[in-house]
């Protein structure tokens, strides 16, 4: 069912939905979304062609270069963004107020050389970890608002129940973060709107369906898409704080397929696009 809301937003004023996957290299995907004759150091190049948006998972595991990055920029066409995963050595910490030094090597690394096409830049915490409040505020304390003249936007994804309280969303909101909204299958969903955009991450796509997700259930998700890029917020998602007013304005949204087998991801999030542009 898709969602509704008694007062509607402005549907000719909204921001722009970009979707996309995880990665672009992934074996299955040879023959299934990659040309079977398409050499391994094209796929990107083909890859950023049909979807708006891809999110980078190795950032998580380690540092890369400011080559890298500019390959990456280069191999991408004008208007598409990636989203980067910090490194895990920044949120894998007990203390999270001892986390700077490993944050200045993130943004050592060279991430400016994306420029324009670099997308929001997406903070993983472990299952384990817990909402402590004043331990996330120190966190959030750190993260810069911009780096080498590249206005940032940082994401919150978290992944212990202790999250779904109405402190961890007016922090989030009161340092202009958002936190990701993951439809999955055991991690908390918060879909409260914290931030001028929305990330989402939809993980419960199955890969004997030909676009991950069902084309009715595609069809919900691009009306969500639509409504949190109006302004407005979805009335069928878990909110953490009800009580809490949000500004209705045009917001940039970014929604990602990754689910676990991930086969069908890039023609999931290639429809999710079509819906929404249609």
């Amino acid at each position: 069912m898709a969602p509704s809301q008694k007062s509607r937003p402005d549907e000719t004023n909204a921001g722009k939905i970009r979707t996309g996957m995880g990665g672009w290299t992934f074996e299955p995907w040879e023959g299934s979304f990659y040309p079977a004759d398409l050499p391994k150091k094209k796929q990107l190049e083909f890859a950023a062609r049909q979807v708006t948006t891809i999110e980078v998972n190795g950032t998580y595991y380690r540092g890369q270069t400011p080559e890298t990055f500019a390959k990456w920029a280069a191999e991408a066409p004008d208007g598409f963004v990636f989203s980067l995963k910090g490194n895990r050595f920044v949120t894998n910490k007990k203390v999270l107020a001892s986390t700077g030094e490993s944050m200045e090597k993130f943004f050592a690394q060279g991430i400016e050389e994306l420029g324009d096409k670099l997308g929001p830049i997406v903070w993983q915490f472990a299952p384990t970890k817990k909402f402590e409040a004043d331990d996330f505020e120190a966190f959030l304390k750190l993260l810069p608002e911009k780096h080498a003249g590249l206005r940032l936007r940082h994401v919150l994804e978290v992944r212990h129940a202790s999250f779904v309280d109405p402190a961890f969303v007016a922090l989030a909101r009161a340092y202009g973060t958002a936190i990701c909204y993951a439809h999955h299958f055991d991690y908390p969903e918060i879909a409260d709107v914290t931030a001028d955009f929305v990330y989402a991450r939809l993980q419960r796509g199955d890969d004997d369906v030909p676009t991950a997700y069902s084309p009715a259930e595609l069809d919900a998700w691009a009306a969500r898409l639509r409504l949190w890029a109006q302004g407005g917020v979805p009335d069928d998602l878990p909110i953490a704080d009800a009580a809490a007013v949000v500004k209705t304005v045009p917001r940039d949204v970014y929604a990602y397929i990754i689910h676990e087998g991930k086969i069908r991801a890039p023609q999931g999030a290639m429809a999710l696009q079509r819906l929404v542009d249609g």
